[in-house]
């Protein structure tokens, strides 16, 4: 079954409210085995609406659409969708009931036009709506079937994780099942240079690399009957990839980011971690504590962006700071050993640099970068040079500290455990 992703809304256009849905929907899709080519946004306008479901239709069987199924004037969705398939809309008495029901418990007045929202296409199948007051609906005609759900993300999400994803089901033979394998310290270009020949001969599984922020993703994916005949398909795919990038390049498998791998690994080894940020000023703590666990392992950090708060909260010496500098392996040394200890934890990392523009010298350009992990069993410091002369350096450079930040803690946290 081939399907069309079409959001309606004229918000969406003008970038007023990103565009969540279709991401929401397109992974729902993918996890039936259910192939979507085209993604589309409209605004509310039943012309241009109804060009689009007609182009849509044309080009998939199922067309998926949120928004639009309002109480107001330019909610046109269930309207255009209801005449496309030749359908009038007639008064849903239940839902009506459910309606004046849900105004009467909130103490609210029900005004005329929200009757409008228990008007359906005859025929369709009505989806509740819990978290709101406009249901959706199912059509399906002649092969064709279009699904209306609501425009907020609050309300389009349990109807999609729920009663469409039991409707889906019951139309689609196979699924789709991924594995991620997350990947450091080698851009997408290596990466796919060194696997080229899986990407273009495999069929099934797919093999796909995507870049983000600092690291990559390796994306396998199955279709098959079960999740269990698409991880057997999966397996020897990935057994071949670890085996061509055997020096730890590969540091997890099915992580969102460096930093839920974080606390995944210190929660695992029973480790905890100190932070000392002077360059990523709070970014590396910041986005550990978005993942649950974070409280079994981070310590604390210590946002040292001045000379005098290293010495002050740190204890980083007034020698090391007048010899050697704030942005020096001998400071950020210092810094990950007393931030570790002062916290008792079992792993310091600290960060210190030259993000830019400004505050750079001849012998400490733009882009120097100090990166330094202690541990009792010592503490490893690392230089970067990260600057590429472009207008977004500074937060790139921020960033990258981050991430190779987390990666050493990774790495020191598998050898403490090693001993």
């Amino acid at each position: 079954m081939n399907a069309e992703i079409l959001c309606v809304g004229t918000e969406l256009l003008l970038g007023d409210v990103v565009n969540t849905n279709a991401a929401e929907v397109a992974k729902e899709l993918a996890a039936l085995g259910i192939n979507v080519y085209h993604h589309e946004v409209v605004g509310d306008n039943p012309k241009r609406l109804k060009e689009s479901l007609e182009l849509s239709f044309k080009r998939a069987d199922l067309v998926i659409l949120t928004g639009g199924l309002g109480p107001t004037y330019d909610d046109l969705t269930k309207e255009t969708v209801a005449a496309y398939f030749g359908k009038e809309l007639v008064m849903d008495e239940e839902y009506l009931k459910l309606l004046k029901g849900f105004f009467e418990k909130s103490k609210r007045k029900m005004t005329d036009n929200n009757i409008k929202q228990a008007m359906m296409p005859e025929d369709c199948l009505v989806l509740e709506n819990p978290m709101g007051t406009a249901p959706g609906c199912i059509l399906e005609k002649d092969g064709k079937i279009a699904i209306m759900m609501p425009g907020p993300p609050r309300e389009m999400l349990p109807m999609l994780q729920g009663p469409v994803r039991e409707f889906l089901k019951s139309k689609s033979d196979c699924i789709l099942t991924s594995r991620v394998l997350n990947v450091y310290g080698i851009g997408e270009s290596s990466i796919e240079a060194e696997l080229k020949d899986i990407m273009v001969n495999y069929k099934n599984p797919t093999l796909a690399p995507y870049a983000k922020t600092g690291e990559c993703q390796l994306r396998i994916t199955a279709r098959a009957k079960t999740e269990e005949e698409g991880m057997r398909l999966i397996e020897p795919v990935k057994k071949e990839i670890l085996q061509r990038f055997p020096n730890g390049e590969i540091y997890g498998e099915n992580y969102e980011s460096l930093f839920e791998a974080i606390v995944d690994c210190l929660c695992e080894n029973n480790h905890t971690l100190a932070c000392a940020e002077s360059l990523t000023g709070g970014l590396i703590s910041s986005r550990i504590v978005d993942y649950p666990g974070a409280s079994k392992v981070l310590m604390g950090s210590a946002v040292v962006y001045s000379n005098e708060a290293k010495n002050k909260l740190l204890g980083v010496s007034e020698d090391t700071l007048k010899k050697f500098g704030a942005v020096s392996k001998e400071c950020a040394a210092e810094m990950a050993e007393n931030a570790r200890k002062i916290m008792g934890a079992d792993i310091g990392l600290s960060t210190t640099g030259i993000a830019g523009p400004s505050g750079a010298t001849d012998k400490k350009p733009v882009g120097l970068v100090y990166i330094a992990v202690s541990t009792e069993k010592g503490t490893a410091v690392e230089q970067l040079h990260l600057a590429r002369g472009r207008k977004d350096d500074r937060e790139m450079i921020r960033n990258a500290s981050c991430c190779k930040g987390a990666f050493m803690v990774l790495k020191a946290s598998k050898q403490l455990k090693s001993f």
